[in-house]
């Protein structure tokens, strides 16, 4: 046994100073191993090569048990070994969680947000519907603010008009799709965050399904058909709604959210204003920071909702009047008969 367990020394030396791999030097004393088992197994018992191996069939069958235990103990081990340290790798989530840190310092020092409120934010899934006038500023703010997944629908492409408002789009974006402009936009200011663009109109057969997918959502858009059917989609998920409007030099922002206690879109505004009454931004004009006054509200209210700071618009609007310089805010209350949200009124 003394001359095999030489040779097997000799052997994994003669691999070491050739550099052999370690798998390489492994099959060299395996293959010197199965030698010496075949020999004792073919060779009648006093043969001289059996006598100059040593030991017996059952020692070396013993010895390869023994072999056999340590290599898949060490393979076991290195094995778990790598899991941990893929799954962990603490020094790529130590520079990330020190950036992110460093990025959201001015959140964090706030005592009514402070690191759980920043985690809410994080956690958060917020649907904008709309990337325009009062989507744009809104979905910059959400993304720097540091939400951590952000929907953006819209069916339209960026024009060289919406360039004196839209301040998300650029005028080497023109005729990219908005929410694809919007996205480039938002994950160069934030890298963190996850944007989910869906380009395409909101519409009745995909609304249910999509608001499923959020815990928040803002409207800003300027149809009127599709702020009703924003407002009777979350009303139905549960969802609260952060809806704004503007128009030449005046805008108005309030959340609605009739599970817990508010109203609805629908119990302020019950019917569609009358035409011609409601220019369109196309028709009437509009003054080109108004959307980015409103829709940076929005996203002053998302985060206030998310992050369970101070007091909300649940149950009161703010109409603003850019060219008087003049704020009021409003009660507004759940309407006895709404037929969208009389089960919660």
């Amino acid at each position: 046994m003394a001359l095999v367990l030489g040779l097997a020394v000799a052997l994994w030396g003669l691999g070491h100073l050739i550099k052999a791999p370690l798998s390489t030097r492994i099959t060299m004393i395996g293959l010197l191993y199965v030698g010496v088992l075949i020999l004792h197994i073919a060779l009648p018992d006093g043969h001289p090569l059996r006598n100059a191996t040593g030991g017996s069939l059952g020692e070396w069958l013993a010895v390869g048990i023994i072999g056999a235990l340590v290599y898949a103990y060490a393979k076991g081990l290195g094995h778990l070994k790598a899991r941990v340290r893929s799954e962990d790798r603490p020094k790529v989530q130590h520079a990330v969680s020190r950036t992110e840190l460093e990025r959201n310092a001015r959140h964090i020092v706030l005592r009514e947000i402070g690191g759980p409120g920043q985690k809410r934010l994080k956690e958060a899934r917020v649907l904008v519907i709309g990337a325009g006038g009062l989507g744009s500023p809104a979905l910059q703010y959400l993304a720097a603010a540091g939400v951590g997944t952000i929907g953006v629908i819209d069916d339209d492409v960026v024009e060289n008009s919406n360039l004196q408002r839209q301040v998300i789009h650029t005028d080497d974006r023109i005729g990219m799709p908005k929410v694809f402009s919007a996205e480039k936009a938002m994950t160069a200011q934030n890298p963190f965050v996850t944007v989910r663009p869906y380009h395409r109109r909101l519409t009745a057969d995909i609304a249910a399904d999509l608001f499923s997918e959020y815990d928040l959502v803002l409207d800003g858009t300027d149809d009127a058909d599709t702020r009703y059917l924003v407002n009777e989609t979350a009303v139905a998920a549960g969802l609260p709604l952060i809806s704004a409007a503007i128009g030449q030099w005046e805008g108005q922002i309030s959340l609605f959210d009739p599970a817990r206690g508010g109203p609805c879109y629908r119990c302020v505004f019950p019917e569609p204003a009358a035409e011609g009454l409601a220019p369109t931004c196309a028709e009437g004009g509009v003054l080109g920071p108004l959307p980015g006054v409103l829709g940076a509200m929005m996203a002053v209210e998302a985060v206030k909702h998310l992050a369970e700071a101070g007091e909300t618009l649940l149950g009161r609007m703010i109409i603003y009047d850019a060219l008087y310089a003049d704020t009021r805010i409003i009660t507004v209350r759940q309407r006895p008969g709404c037929p969208v949200c009389k089960a919660q009124g």
